[in-house]
């Protein structure tokens, strides 16, 4: 009970609801089109496939508000998964978000800032460290400026964190908008959505060889379901995160109902969002295209430049400012992403050390009444990964790892059920119980095709969350 006297109650709907979509809308529906454009070269496919995480998104959401008005304290899903399953498996949760889940996303939504902000400042390329294959450049070092100062601003009290979260938020919102509306006005004046939607089911896959060669080998069947299940990674990977907020629970006013609309609304306005997007990108650009082509619409969204199918739409819209215009417009989004994700983030931390499974120091509260330490601790880790370059790789890793346990968390509502039938639940799972089970069982599917067409990286991010089991028992014993 101490920790809901301590945690100051500041955050309303609105607040919560900027921190779902803030912290889901960072730099991934500018890029990630391009491969999934490679893997099923369809309109009609990609749009399915969106549409399919945001089904999965929103009913993953709707389920965990049953859990959130059930359990509304700090650490959120982690506290769920231990009342559902005991200690270990929360630990394990918790040691996977810290080792490559919260921190790795923060690692590449800072890079991803830092990135862009070398559009407007060239200089930022330069290489200040070079032992063999290593390097470390100033883009680095400002990603990791970037994770110090939010740290900061967080530690600072809940009150400075929302204001920079909504701020940020309504931005990027404001923005999306924009380049929807402008696109699909420009795009629509000319024929490349018809010509997207003509074999709109027919699917293939290109690959780009390394001799510049292309191999495009059509889909169907079951190689087209594999082909999608194996993409989808890519879509979910830009909706992730919608979960921060339950780890705010005890900040958050009547968070018994706010989580739960919250997490929907959240959900809700991005899926759409997302969906308008792709729209406005097959009105502006092709869905093929060639590598060596030197025009914008000769690459089309396929061989977008570095995969940047939003800057590509936005020079189609803009001419040449389009890059600059869209540049900025990710600087706004990744920053407000990461605000969000680290705010949350020292919440679940503070929770595991208040249960003896973090730093001890991290279960402190400041003046501010925030958990500083834990928020220093998962600044110093996300900082280590921005130098280490292999943030990229942990996103796999990670996005696979956060699948497994959504799948168990969900799962936990039918376990609870059946332990506690007589605890309060001031919201009940939409459409319990065939929503979560269609979440669980299609979850599974996806994570079942990506272990076979991407062993090695879910095996990796499989590797990672065993990792903590003998983890577990040697802090546990330890501290006996």
């Amino acid at each position: 009970m101490k920790e809901k006297t301590e945690f100051k109650k500041e955050l309303g709907l609105l607040n919560a609801t900027s921190l779902v979509a803030g912290s889901m809308i960072g730099s991934g529906i500018f890029i990630v089109t391009a491969a999934m454009a490679r893997d099923v070269g369809s309109a009609a496919w990609i749009l399915v496939i969106w549409l399919v995480t945001g089904l999965l998104t929103m009913s993953a959401a709707l389920s965990y508000g049953e859990l959130a008005g059930m359990m509304p304290n700090a650490g959120g899903q982690y506290v769920y998964i231990q009342r559902a399953y005991g200690k270990l498996m929360s630990f394990l949760y918790g040691w996977t978000v810290f080792s490559v889940i919260q921190t790795g996303v923060i690692a590449a939504v800072a890079v991803a800032f830092a990135n862009y902000t070398a559009v407007f400042i060239p200089e930022l390329d330069k290489t200040l460290l070079e032992v063999g294959s290593y390097t470390i450049n100033l883009k680095q070092v400002l990603a990791i400026v970037s994770i110090v100062l939010l740290t900061f601003i967080n530690t600072k009290g809940v009150n400075s964190g929302k204001k920079i979260q909504l701020l940020f938020t309504v931005a990027k919102l404001f923005a999306l908008f924009a380049l929807i509306i402008l696109g699909l006005y420009v795009g629509l004046q000319t024929d490349i959505l018809s010509h997207n939607f003509e074999n709109m089911w027919e699917a293939s896959k290109t690959v780009l060889k390394e001799d510049g060669s292309l191999t495009v080998t059509k889909l169907s069947g079951i190689a087209l379901l594999g082909a999608m299940g194996a993409t989808i990674i890519n879509s979910l990977f830009s909706s992730d995160a919608w979960n921060n907020v339950t780890f705010i629970a005890a900040e958050i006013k009547d968070p018994k109902k706010n989580i739960p609309r919250s997490l929907f609304l959240g959900t809700l306005i991005v899926t759409v969002i997302y969906i308008l997007a792709n729209l406005a990108y097959l009105a502006l650009l092709p869905v093929g295209g060639s590598p060596e082509d030197a025009s914008v619409l000769g690459k089309g969204i396929m061989f977008a430049t570095d995969d940047r199918v939003g800057a590509a739409a936005a020079n189609i819209i803009l001419g040449n400012v389009g890059v600059f215009v869209m540049a900025g417009l990710i600087m706004v989004s990744t920053f407000g992403c990461n605000s969000g994700i680290i705010l949350a983030g020292g919440r679940l931390f503070y929770a595991m050390s208040q249960d003896g499974l973090f730093f001890k120091q991290a279960g402190e509260l400041n003046k501010n009444n925030v958990p500083e330490k834990a928020l220093w601790f998962q600044c110093l880790w996300a900082s280590v990964l921005c130098l280490s370059g292999k943030y990229g790789d942990l996103l796999t890793y990670a996005t696979f790892a956060s699948l497994l346990f959504y799948i168990l968390t969900i799962y936990g509502i039918f376990i609870l059920r059946k332990k506690e039938p007589n605890a309060e639940r001031p919201y009940k799972a939409f459409g319990y119980p065939f929503v979560p089970i269609l979440y669980i069982v299609m979850t599974s599917l996806i994570c079942i095709t990506l272990l076979i067409y991407d062993t090695r990286n879910t095996g990796l991010g499989l590797g990672i969350v065993l990792l903590g089991i003998p983890i577990y028992y040697f802090t546990q014993r330890k501290s006996e």
